[in-house]
């Protein structure tokens, strides 16, 4: 899927409240290591989500850690 794609699947699966592609992008060329594998199509940059996901969890988890703005609440804070 492109980099926009994986942006909204990230938004939708709720791993993050907010991403662009252009994040996507700048991760991607920042932190080559740990990003998974792109292939190039044309002018779109592709990535396989299933390669893609656990990747993105863990940037939601450090993301959360650092800020607690970035943290996902699948709950409302314990009022019920």
């Amino acid at each position: 899927m492109t980099f926009r794609e994986a942006a909204r699947r990230v938004v939708e699966e709720g791993l993050l409240p907010s991403m662009s592609h252009q994040r996507i992008s700048q991760l991607h060329i920042k932190d080559p290591d740990n990003f998974p594998p792109v292939q190039v199509i044309g002018r779109a940059k592709v990535i396989d989500w299933v390669q893609a996901r656990p990747y993105f969890v863990a940037h939601a988890k450090k993301a959360a850690d650092r800020d607690r703005r970035r943290r996902v609440s699948n709950e409302e804070d314990g009022n019920e």
